[in-house]
């Protein structure tokens, strides 16, 4: 029953991660002109507004599945906006782009800085985030604990934001990176349209082929916050 809690929390944690980052976007376009977002009635925490049936559904769950629950990923619905109303034409779209990935970091570092005030010996720390995904150890080591539950789940806000940020970093079409490699390169539209076009496969070729530095630099942001908690 505790595991199945557990598993609960873990996916509304990152249900809500990811519509804060969708949701940073639609605001800073706003903030910088662009009203559209908000007439779609995208800048809500309501998921009904943001699901996707792939992303944010069935990738989740299939994934959780397949790692027997002790990972999963998803996505939601992009927040749409209008470049073309950005008050700044150049720096507008990064600027719209990177505001989902810092919103992660904001995040990441308050519930890092919040785990850290937890009242906890650095042993039981150490074994929380040593096990916090390993859900029959970490209901055995959490129970009957307040401050350890509550260090728990600070933990997977931060495994969750911090993976949503710097892996949307990444300068790769879809993702946010990408729009500051447009900004800052002399890239043609032309060629950005195609980056764009088959950006999701060349995405999944990047993680296939480097998916061992791209889990060395993630896993060292990781610690990089997890040290913060200690």
């Amino acid at each position: 029953m505790q595991e199945a809690i557990l598993i609960i929390f873990y996916v509304i944690i990152l249900l809500y991660s990811v519509i804060i980052h969708e949701v940073a976007h639609g605001v800073m376009a706003l903030w910088l002109g662009d009203p559209t977002a908000k007439y779609a009635g995208r800048l809500t925490a309501n998921p009904l507004k943001h699901i996707d049936p792939w992303m944010t559904i069935m990738a989740p769950i299939l994934l959780l599945v397949m790692s027997g629950g002790r990972f999963a990923f998803g996505g939601a619905k992009p927040v749409p906006y209008n470049p073309y109303n950005l008050k700044n034409q150049k720096w507008g779209p990064t600027l719209v782009a990177f505001a989902g990935p810092l919103t992660n970091i904001l995040i990441a570092v308050v519930f890092a800085i919040a785990a850290r005030l937890i009242s906890l010996p650095m042993a039981a720390k150490i074994d929380i985030i040593s096990n916090f995904n390993d859900w029959g150890a970490i209901a055995q080591v959490i129970s009957g604990s307040a401050p350890s539950i509550m260090f728990e789940l600070c933990v997977m806000v931060i495994f969750w934001n911090v993976l949503l940020a710097f892996f949307n970093l990444i300068p790769i079409p879809p993702l946010d990176g990408s729009k500051l490699l447009f900004a800052v390169l002399p890239i043609k539209i032309e060629t950005m349209a195609i980056l764009e076009q088959f950006g999701f496969v060349i995405l999944l070729l990047a993680i296939v082929f480097f998916s061992g530095p791209l889990g060395y630099f993630l896993n060292f942001m990781l610690n990089l916050f997890l040290g913060i908690t200690i």
